[in-house]
């Protein structure tokens, strides 16, 4: 381009030499040193073609994702590090900026489409200087297209380019090729006879759960109002939405009348794809059923840890307050200190012929959080380190962002053990699934009260809760979980005397 620009100005300065010398009017000759001037500025490392836009490779051996949202429209002009899009793996969703100025040409999916690493996500029409390394990047992934597009680029509608960058009126009257390669915004003079919902930024935005509402009632996720942050669409939003659809057809038309010939819709069967979420899980289950699980389970009193609660959370915010789930997990992080082959990795990959187990340091520990997306596990880094409170405020900001779809892959890595609360839910007793490499996993069930005898004989209530075990045969037996898990029980039917041993 650069030398393009080069010789333009050249042969343009050698028709100004000419005129000079020979009897052209003036007029044409002040022209003629405008376009070279004009021409003049093209000499600069901006591309004046589409370029495609490649998905960068985000980690974690991850090959595709899904688009789950846009946040520009073809026409549209970003700039550097503007959102273009979520996206969300089967670990976590991550957001896409741009590295460039211009204006978005083309996007290659659709939302929930499933958009390969590498390939091309949208095509934009750069509008800046861009660096060797950026014009290395986008090389190899528009070589392709710009062979297929450079028939259609004549001379004209590259300089009609420049100038729609700046002046728009002119863009118009003088390139009308350009008018139709990149639609122009509507004339805001014209009033829109119906008024339009003002869109936060996340207007559209939606876990796949809710899209999945969405195309079950057949509607339009633009059209639904959303209530959560910054606009986002939840799946009250779309029952709300659903409902109030129905309800002016069903005012306005008669009752239905029941005639032997009536009969009920019948509900075909469908294929459904299995989410990123959904894709996760299945190759990590996959994978752990070459685990000989073992399941121990026994029953803790609740009673010290729910007069503790008490003490401690009367007076406070509600978010300031601590449920029973911190405190279980600081008594396994002190058990493990202990017994520390249950914080642990097999390591079979290295030398398969001779295995061995890899003894963590550290105590991270992964808690199980139902999201709207599904099971996702992020991880408490260093636990030994925290205090009860803040391995609270830590449970409490990891399940926000797990229920918004907001993780991060740093979040969802390094578990070496893993705690599943099933009794936020509902059920006494679970028989949980190792995630290898793990060695362990606790499955906490729901607390309730239930009659009991006391030491003098006498029937009293005790709230009791189920801690069922599941661990890996191959690197620790029975007897080395019964134990850990008495040293838990211990640990949380008399927290006073867990709270001496902290640091």
């Amino acid at each position: 381009m650069k030398t393009f620009a080069r010789k333009e100005a050249s042969r343009l300065l050698s028709q100004i030499n000419v005129a000079s010398r020979t009897h052209i009017p003036a007029p044409r000759r002040a022209n003629l040193c405008m376009q070279a001037q004009r021409r003049g500025f093209h000499g600069s490392r901006r591309l004046l073609v589409v370029k495609p836009y490649l998905l960068a490779d985000i980690g974690e051996g991850i090959t595709e994702c899904q688009v789950i949202q846009w946040f520009v429209k073809p026409g549209a002009r970003v700039e550097q590090f503007d959102p273009i899009c979520e996206v969300q793996s089967d670990k976590a969703s991550v957001e896409i900026t741009s590295r460039f100025d211009g204006v978005i040409k083309k996007l290659y999916y659709e939302p929930d489409d499933m958009a390969k690493v590498g390939k091309p996500l949208v095509d934009i029409d750069i509008q800046s200087e861009i660096s060797a390394a950026d014009e290395a990047l986008l090389k190899d992934g528009s070589d392709k297209e710009a062979k297929q597009d450079a028939p259609q680029q004549p001379k004209s509608q590259e300089q009609g380019l420049e100038v729609g960058r700046n002046d728009t009126k002119a863009s118009i009257g003088d390139t009308p090729l350009l008018e139709q390669a990149s639609p122009l915004p509507p004339n805001p003079t014209i009033e829109d006879p119906k008024p339009q919902r003002q869109l936060g930024k996340h207007a559209s935005l939606a876990t796949p759960a809710v899209r999945h509402m969405v195309k079950e009632h057949s509607l339009k996720i633009e059209d639904i109002e959303g209530t959560g942050k910054e606009g986002r669409v939840l799946k009250e939003d779309v029952q709300r939405h659903a409902e109030a659809a129905k309800q002016p057809s069903s005012a306005s038309s008669q009752p239905p009348v029941f005639t032997p010939t009536t009969s009920l819709k019948k509900v075909e069967d469908r294929v459904q794809p299995l989410t990123p979420v959904q894709s996760g899980m299945f190759k990590q289950m996959t994978k752990s059923l070459s685990i000989p699980h073992f399941l121990y389970t026994d029953v803790v009193d609740f009673g010290s840890l729910t007069s503790l609660r008490k003490k401690y959370n009367n007076g406070r915010e509600k978010t300031d307050r601590v449920t029973p789930l911190p405190i279980i997990i600081k008594a396994v992080s002190l058990t493990l200190q202990q017994f520390p082959l249950l914080n642990s990795h097999l390591d079979t990959t290295s030398n398969p012929d001779k295995p061995q187990i890899l003894v963590k340091g550290s105590h991270n520990i992964g808690v199980a959080v139902d999201s709207p997306a599904g099971l996702l596990v992020p991880v408490i880094k260093n636990v030994q380190d925290h205090s009860i409170a803040s391995l609270a405020q830590e449970i409490t900001r990891l399940a926000t962002l797990a229920r918004n779809g907001k993780l991060s892959s740093a979040d969802l890595t390094g578990a070496t053990f893993t705690v599943s609360n099933i009794g936020s839910i509902g059920g006494t007793a679970v028989a949980p699934v190792i995630v290898t490499p793990q060695v362990g996993i606790l499955g906490i069930g729901k607390a309730r009260v239930v009659p009991a005898f006391d030491e003098a004989g006498e029937l009293v209530k005790k709230e009791e809760c189920v801690f069922s075990w599941s661990a890996d045969h191959r690197v620790v037996d029975g007897a080395y979980v019964a134990r850990a898990a008495e040293e838990v029980r211990k640990c949380v039917e008399g927290v006073e005397g867990m709270l001496i041993r902290m640091r």
